[in-house]
């Protein structure tokens, strides 16, 4: 079914295509200036450190709704192998064959088109089957660190989880922040807060990514009022699904990739955090959130740690 005209007036609200120029391949990272950094090295207090991966294993987040999106396979290639000769040092390796999105993750801005674009109006064709993304692939953001912000939606109602039918609306965020005591600045990592990670710590990968809260497709505006660097949450598909209007599928995706440039993350373990942010009484830190430079891909596998 076509786009309708809601998701194209949204896009032209939010698109930000030539802002930083008619080749610029990062978006909205733009914004995490010498000056952001600098500043939100300051928001480390304590020095606590909160890891927000996955663990990459075989039995992972991927149920299959997803093709190609498989899961980690963990090869051993050899095991305690003397490869210098007799009574040499002994070496063991590795390697493994994975989905880049399959668990915690960043999509770069070419995971998603529309309308045959991609983010500041290239063409969707410049990503191939051999070469992968000739523009704006992971590999063009070579670091990601800022402030960190935590927008705990789930904790600001009161609830260890929102409903698999909810959409985060822009209100949602408004209150997250004000329950935090946090304000939202140009160029922070904003991490959303759903809960529904629980559901898959709890075993049930499949009914973690369906039915599944997340954002709405009204969030995007909000996103780029605030210029806001990039976002994540603790779900699989990143919005509400099934989606909020019947039969358009991945809007948030295309708002946030296409028309903002802004990195979205997903299944990143933000429980810890929250129980972190909850007992430091602040919900801002510093975040590292370093992507894998694989050549022209369109996501990449990430261990991100904030730092309070």
């Amino acid at each position: 079914m076509p786009l309708p005209a809601e998701f194209h007036d949204i896009a032209k609200r939010v698109n930000n295509w030539g802002r930083w120029g008619e080749a610029d391949e990062i978006g909205t990272l733009n914004l995490i200036t010498d000056e952001v950094v600098r500043a939100a090295a300051g928001e480390i207090r304590t020095g606590r450190r909160v890891p927000l991966a996955l663990p990459l294993k075989e039995d992972g987040v991927q149920s299959g709704m997803i093709p190609g999106r498989i899961n980690p396979l963990h090869t051993m290639v050899q095991i305690n192998q003397q490869i210098f000769g007799p009574d040499t040092v002994a070496c063991s390796d590795d390697a493994v064959t994975m989905g880049l999105q399959a668990a915690t993750h960043w999509d770069a801005l070419t995971h998603v088109s529309h309308s045959g674009r991609l983010y500041n109006g290239r063409p969707a064709d410049t990503v191939t089957a051999h070469g992968g993304a000739e523009f704006s692939g992971i590999d063009k953001v070579p670091y990601l660190v800022s402030r960190g912000v935590l927008l705990d939606v789930a904790a600001a109602k009161g609830v260890d989880r929102l409903p698999g039918d909810h959409a985060v609306t822009p209100q949602d965020l408004d209150e997250a922040a004000e329950f935090g005591q946090v304000e939202v600045r140009p160029g922070d990592i904003v991490l959303v807060r759903t809960g529904q990670i629980q559901v898959y710590l709890a075993g049930d990968k499949h009914a973690y990514g369906y039915p599944s809260p997340g954002l709405s497709v009204h969030t995007p505006e909000w996103f780029h009022a605030h210029d806001v660097a990039a976002v994540a949450n603790d779900t699989l598909t990143f919005e509400i699904f099934p989606p909020e209007i019947e039969n358009l599928w991945l809007p948030v995706h295309a708002l946030d990739l296409v028309e903002m440039g802004m990195l979205q993350g997903q299944n990143w373990n933000l429980e810890s955090l929250s129980t972190a942010c909850g007992e430091e009484r602040r919900h801002s830190f510093l975040l590292s959130a370093m992507p894998e430079p694989f050549r022209g891909a369109t996501g990449t596998p990430v261990a991100p740690v904030a730092i309070l």
